[in-house]
């Protein structure tokens, strides 16, 4: 078959069932070119074919025959539009960058030959974007991207250093992900999953392998037991993924199917069958906790409660009197969630080889340096023996951070069949059992005293995590508003759905849904601002400067009060959210003098927070060193201990690190006569192999606890702070919200690299908006298999769903922390989907008490 590939003629022979995205892919290795849904729904995998855009993963690949394919690749890297993505910083992950760039040149050539430099609106923009899903959010800095672009702005090199130390690789398509690595003579695995919500497995019969070049792995635990539709059972491995397939097919399972219990209501139950019949099968429960899962009883399905509070007695006194007698400075409500599941666009995956008796792998993953150590336990080698790369990850979000199936089926796969070994998810997998935030129901009763103050609070969460335990929403509420009496109490309800996962601030997005909903009702009862009520219920002194600066915008100022007619209604709402501040005691940063620059290298990777501009730009402003004069690696498990990337610690974590390594460096050349800061290209010159390390050092005053799970994670003293106004159009007719503006102040210290840092609080709002307006996971109650499996039907926002967001970052606060500044991830999405809640409240009159606010939803509350 003959096509012309960026400009060049190609000969090539493809496998006719192949896609066209698989051709370019696997057959003309041109990676910039990604898939991530398969069903041409999130635009990843866009090329231009005889210049219109297309979605290659719908096209087969003989729809190329005799035509002109352009990737990402072929735009060169100096496309008006590679420029200005890479300038404003409209990327994180940057797994569906090369999508979107190829689009939005073909939208940026077409506009300006219609309009010349003139500026498109931002309707225009989302309207030829639509095709297209950022799971990062990194929809704000597209917006501005393709604008500049279509003004002319980025036709020539500037020489402008790019927002992110990355940028330039992904916007061109040269990044590499685990799902980019093709080695030679790799086998393909497919995962066999249970088809059945609760069963035994009696036996496996996999005689039929025989003959088809495959091998396979039993994934089940001692126990041989299923527990929800979707399950892994086993893995196998052939020379192709069509013969992995066909492999799969052949084996044959002998289930002895059990009771399930496929909904919290049922599960509640006590004649409901039991997920877990006993005590070693319940301290197995996965959990959906980033930290420890605290101690509570069984009752059949129901765990809990596992319970906290400061004079929890009062509290509960001070709130039955006042319903008893009808005050109305009481507010109680049952708010409910759904289940949102992380779906980064990089799907789960992992290539594996054996090599000279060690073990190499190159995994999506948020952590190198514990995956390995992980990898390294399990399969009994030293740790010096196993080597992760995670050179660029497509997301994460919570889904990634620990050993998982796709790693343990990879490695042992590929040991059986003595040749590397590539597994990759489906989005129907991924959607299934690779992660989600897991639903609850929470009871929530806010009590103000006669003078405005907060008297008494309780919260009483249910978990809906499937199988896995530990939701953890209500001890969120330790962490707000003082200490006024309350109580606080958490249940897990645990049914034969697949697990949750920790998912981006991990309680405290239910939290904040619930309570910051009922703080809003009680300022409403109290005839007072809502803001002003936060900021004196608050003790949060960083927070309290966010207060002040929301109380003056014209966004809250001036906006509309009272009850409303007509069929657009407008309404701005608050809320309030924080995060415990967490980092890693043991990272560390090593510099090494190579060819005239200095490479700073760490055992961490970035996801899209930008942890290598962080490293870069600390190492650069110590030693005075221009952009070309600082590489940074990172996501090789090999160099000094790096962190996790998640809980809001990478930063704080390795910002420190990079400046003392930084400061040693300086020292040691100072000692070696090579001069001072500035230092100069000629004493890097003369100072080749030079090494220095820094570690992460201690906080003022220590920390609020000891480092724990292996010394990698502590508490430190004091909490992220930020809040959230957000404005929204609601149409009566339709039942449709559409968010119009939002500000989002963020009380998190230093900001290393103020755009990738205002590209990560954008993120957070968009996601918080799915949260509130889009995501949901369905089940069918009949069999208990997601139904929302792919990308039309698990809904994620779009860049036409966004708001205009303006972020501002108060800086002070801490100072007791090396660098002065703390992780910002988490906060930033915790309170997004409250405030939105909070908007359609003031538009309409009608309190969401169940999320997502659905148009029907909507509709049937306004009457």
């Amino acid at each position: 078959m003959d096509i012309t590939v960026n400009g060049e003629p190609a000969a090539v022979t493809p496998d006719p069932d192949a896609s066209a995205a698989g051709l370019i892919r696997e057959g003309l290795g041109l990676t910039g070119t990604k898939v991530a849904c398969g069903q041409g729904v999130c635009g990843a995998c866009t090329v231009l074919v005889d210049g219109d855009p297309a979605a290659s993963c719908l096209l087969p690949c003989s729809a190329l025959e005799g035509r002109s394919v352009t990737t990402v690749e072929g735009l060169g890297g100096d496309h008006p539009v590679q420029r200005a993505f890479a300038a404003h910083d409209a990327l994180q992950c940057g797994f569906c960058t090369p999508g979107f760039v190829v689009e939005a040149a073909a939208f940026t050539d077409r506009w300006r030959a219609e309009h010349g430099d003139a500026a498109p609106g931002r309707a225009e923009i989302a309207d030829a974007l639509a095709g297209h899903l950022c799971r990062c959010g990194a929809y704000q800095g597209i917006y501005e991207a393709v604008a500049a672009a279509c003004t002319g702005a980025f036709d020539e090199d500037t020489g402008a250093e790019p927002a992110r130390a990355e940028a330039v690789e992904k916007v061109t398509g040269r990044a590499r992900y685990a799902t980019d690595a093709y080695p030679e003579g790799y086998w393909e695995a497919v995962v066999v999953r249970s088809p059945v919500p609760h069963a035994r497995v009696r036996g496996v019969d996999t005689g039929a392998l025989e003959g088809l070049g495959a091998v396979h792995t039993d994934l089940l635990g001692e126990d041989r037991t299923v527990r929800y539709t979707g399950r892994p059972v086993l893995a196998v491995a052939a020379p192709t993924r069509a013969a992995a397939r066909a492999a799969a097919d052949a084996v044959r399972i002998d289930y002895e199917e059990l009771p399930a219990v496929l909904d919290t209501d049922q599960a509640g139950k006590p004649d409901a069958p039991l997920v877990y019949p006993g005590p070693e099968s319940r301290r197995a429960a996965p959990s959906s906790n980033e930290g420890i899962t605290a101690p509570a009883r069984w009752q059949g399905n129901v765990r809990g409660p596992a319970g906290l509070g400061f004079r929890r007695g009062t509290a509960v006194r001070r709130i039955n009197e006042a319903h008893a007698r009808g005050d109305r400075r009481l507010f109680a409500a049952e708010f409910s969630t759904a289940v949102q599941v992380h779906t980064p666009l990089e799907p789960h995956a992992c290539v594996a080889r054996w090599e000279g008796g060690e073990l190499h792998i190159e995994a999506s993953t948020q952590t190198v340096d514990g995956l390995a150590r992980a990898a390294a336990e399990r399969w009994g080698l030293p740790v010096e023996r196993v080597h992760v790369r995670a050179h660029h990850v497509g997301g994460g979000f919570g889904a990634k951070s620990g050993l998982g199936l796709e790693t343990v089926a990879a490695v042992e796969l590929a040991r059986l069949a003595g040749a590397p070994v590539r597994l990759v998810f489906g989005r129907a997998e991924e959607l299934t059992d690779a992660g989600n935030r897991p639903g609850t129901r929470t009871r929530v009763a806010v009590l103000a005293d006669a003078d405005g103050g907060l008297s008494a609070l309780t919260v009483d969460t249910w978990g809906d995590g499937g199988v896995s335990i530990g939701s953890g929403a209500a001890a969120m509420a330790m962490l707000v508003y003082g200490r006024a009496p309350r109580r606080v109490r958490d249940y897990d309800v645990v049914t034969n759905r697949p697990p949750g996962l920790p998912f981006r601030g991990p309680g405290g997005a239910p939290l904040a849904w619930a309570l910051e909903q009922a703080v809003d009702e009680v300022a409403d009862r109290l005839g007072e601002d809502p803001i002003a009520l936060r900021r004196r219920w608050d003790g949060n002194p960083k927070r309290r400067a966010l207060y002040d600066v929301a109380a003056a915008l014209p966004l809250w100022r001036d906006r509309p009060r009272g009850p409303q007619t007509g069929r657009f209604r407008r309404g701005v709402g608050v809320s309030a959210s924080n995060w415990p501040y967490l980092l890693d005691p043991s990272a560390q940063v090593e510099l090494v003098v190579e060819d005239g620059r200095v490479v700073a290298r760490t055992a961490t990777q970035d996801i899209g927070t930008g942890v290598r501009t962080v490293i870069a730009r600390v190492v650069r402003e110590e030693l005075g060193l221009e952009a070309d004069q600082v590489e940074v690696e990172t996501g090789d498990s090999g160099p000094v201990p790096g962190p996790g990337s998640f809980g809001s610690r990478t930063t704080t974590s390795v910002g420190p690190a990079a400046r003392e390594a930084a400061r040693s460096l300086a020292a040691e050349l100072g000692r070696r006569g090579a001069g001072g800061v500035p230092v100069s290209r000629e004493a890097l010159k003369s100072a080749e192999g030079l090494r220095a390390t820094g570690r992460r050092a201690r906080d003022r005053y220590g920390f609020l606890t000891p480092a724990v799970s292996g010394g990698v994670v502590a508490i430190g003293r004091g909490l992220a702070g930020a809040l959230h106004v957000m404005e929204v159009e609601v149409d009566t007719l339709l039942g449709s919200v559409r968010p119009l503006r939002c500000w989002a102040g963020v009380a998190s210290g230093r900001i290393y690299a103020e755009r990738p840092a205002r590209n990560q609080a954008e993120g957070g709002v968009v996601q918080g908006i799915g949260y509130a307006l889009f995501e949901q996971r369905i089940t069918d109650p009949a069999t208990g298999a997601v139904l929302t499996e792919n990308l039309e039907d698990y809904r994620l926002p779009g860049i036409g769903d966004v708001p205009d967001i303006e972020v501002h970052f108060h800086q002070e606060g801490w100072e007791h922390v090396p660098g002065g500044g703390v992780g910002l991830g988490e906060v930033t999405t915790v309170g997004v989907a409250a405030s939105v809640a909070n908007a359609v409240r003031a538009a309409t009159g009608w309190r969401p008490l169940a999320l997502p606010i659905t148009p029907a939803r909507l509709l049937e509350g306004i009457g």
